[in-house]
């Protein structure tokens, strides 16, 4: 039996549909050696511990969301999931058990996977159905595709579950949400157009 790994947590999502086709998970880790300017995340590049969690929490917590919002699918985002491939893959191979699609963002091009070799990168991989791989360049900003933030950016169909029609971007534009906390904090996730600034306290 493989050991369990364990997950640096920046964030999760049991369910959005503003990271990926149809309604599905997000999970966020912490950590990204990319930098890339303007990142949407900055608070998740940071080398820095948040929320440690064993794979088997994070595949409890995707039954769960499966079974309570009818999910079709999880995305790893971050900060740089392929950091963190070892355990990101034991999560995707039980969402796949569970039937379940996976969506992988990655600043790694697969080339630079290839040169680079992150830990457990191919296995991470063998269980995803979507990769987007590619560093954010914000001077190249992608104002047709669903989900891409740059036009260097590439989309990898590695499996069958899903084909190119799915970036789309639809009429209404791109995908934000926004969460309001009980603690009064305003939570976004997708690709706002613009950053939200707040107001100058009067």
């Amino acid at each position: 039996m493989t050991q369990d790994a364990w997950l640096n947590v920046a964030s999760w999502l049991p369910c959005t549909e503003a990271e990926g086709p149809g309604r599905r998970a997000a999970l966020w880790v912490q950590g990204c050696d990319k930098r890339c300017p303007g990142c949407c995340n900055p608070g998740m590049l940071q080398f820095t511990e948040r929320e440690l969690l064993p794979a088997a929490e994070i595949v409890r917590r995707l039954s769960i969301a499966r079974s309570t919002f009818d999910i079709e699918g999880v995305t790893f985002l971050g900060g740089e999931p392929m950091l963190q491939a070892r355990g990101l893959a034991q999560v995707a191979l039980a969402a796949r058990a569970m039937g379940l699609s996976v969506m992988v963002f990655t600043g790694y091009t697969l080339d630079e996977l290839e040169a680079v070799q992150p830990v457990a990168w191919q296995d991470l991989l063998q269980v995803t159905d979507v990769l987007v791989d590619g560093p954010y360049l914000a001077q190249n900003p992608d104002r047709e595709r669903r989900w891409i933030g740059s036009t260097n950016q590439g989309v990898h169909y590695l499996s069958n579950r899903y084909e190119s029609s799915i970036e789309r971007l639809p009429k209404a534009g791109r995908d934000v949400e926004m969460r309001f906390g009980l603690d009064g904090a305003v939570r976004i996730n997708g690709w706002p157009v613009r950053m939200i600034r707040p107001r100058k306290a009067l």
